[in-house]
């Protein structure tokens, strides 16, 4: 009982803690850096509307909520997921699981984020040995890469039979032409079965870290706060409904809502939808813009609209193979698709 309170507590002062830092530090749009970690990873979790903080069981929540990376029933997991990004960027991520048997579940992921052979266009002063040594950009090539990278080192595990926790620590760094810097965050999570309905609840704190820094500008990295809510209200058999809700306070944005909706066919064909409230927006109407001040009217905060998806799992013997797919809309752009394929072992 003494170890439950003490749990309880500390969860508690998790929560007070990251909700004072993230409205604290409110910042304004567009000034964090590695703006690549608010791009969901996974099929499923982005074809729900990413509102899966309280989602459990699986390997690609290490990206999003540590503590629903803790396997119960499986012995190990793996999930690669490919991401054709608005403007020809690309999203790669990998992540795998293992449980160790009274210690807990360690996972590790990989993200890269980016696009190559871009044409260089450069300043430079041939003949003017002076004027080159003060020049910032030294590259000489035709063509430059941008590129960012992602690699994490995640531990969790169920400290109840209902509580899972789960923290994950993080290297992150960005590449543009020549330039690189390098920054270190970390992720910390929990999420809770109720008991009935399939029902959780979790929270998470992302992106606690350094800021990266390019030349003489630090900028920090992504701080979110996020807690959710996740059951399944319909479940006959093998076939159910999830319903999930998710409130999302970014340190650089205002709140936001997001919704999502999963049904389970005989735990084989699923199928997704998801809403992100005060993101996304339907036409020239709707929700994307924010609430302006006393010297502006409110502006779009966001070209999203919502998202689809679908998936099967495959059982084969001691296995599980999945692939799932999702598929956002957006105004200004050509829609995103994501492919996520999954592997499970009992």
């Amino acid at each position: 009982m003494k170890k439950i309170y003490s749990i309880s507590v500390a969860a508690l002062l998790l929560v007070v803690f990251a909700t004072g830092i993230v409205t604290a530090q409110t910042r304004k749009a567009g000034i964090n850096a590695a703006a690549f970690l608010k791009v969901g990873v996974g099929a499923r979790q982005v074809g729900m509307g990413s509102a899966v903080t309280s989602m459990n069981g699986d390997v690609t929540n290490i990206f999003w909520n540590p503590a629903g990376s803790a396997l119960n029933n499986e012995s190990a997991q793996a999930a690669f997921t490919y991401n054709s990004w608005i403007g020809g960027l690309t999203q790669n991520a990998v992540a795998a699981s293992y449980k160790m048997e009274g210690i807990g579940t360690i996972g590790l992921g990989v993200m890269t984020f980016g696009i190559s052979g871009i044409p260089a266009d450069r300043d430079i002063y041939p003949g003017n040995a002076a004027l080159q040594a003060l020049q910032i950009d030294q590259a000489t090539a035709d063509t430059y890469d941008y590129m960012d990278m992602l690699v994490q080192l995640t531990y969790s595990t169920y400290v109840m039979d209902r509580l899972t926790l789960g923290a994950s620590f993080k290297f992150i760094n960005e590449k543009i032409d020549d330039q690189n810097a390098t920054a270190f965050g970390f992720d910390l999570g929990s999420v809770y079965n109720i008991g009935i309905y399939d029902w959780n609840i979790g929270a998470r704190i992302s992106n606690l870290g350094s800021d990266i820094k390019f030349y003489d500008y630090a900028s920090p990295i992504p701080l979110t706060f996020s807690i959710g809510t996740s059951l399944a209200p319909i479940h006959i058999g093998d076939n159910k409904v999830i319903l999930a809700v998710d409130a999302v306070k970014p340190q650089d944005g205002q709140q936001y809502y997001y919704t999502g909706l999963e049904y389970n066919y005989n735990n084989m064909i699923f199928l997704r939808g998801g809403w992100k409230l005060n993101y996304s927006y339907l036409g020239l109407a709707g929700d994307g813009v924010d609430e302006g001040t006393s010297l502006r009217q409110g502006v779009r905060t966001s070209l999203e609209k919502g998202s689809l998806g679908a998936g099967v799992r495959v059982p084969v013997s001691d296995y599980m193979v999945a692939l799932d797919y999702a598929y956002t809309a957006f105004s200004s752009f050509d829609g995103v698709h994501r492919i996520t394929v999954h592997f499970s072992m009992k």
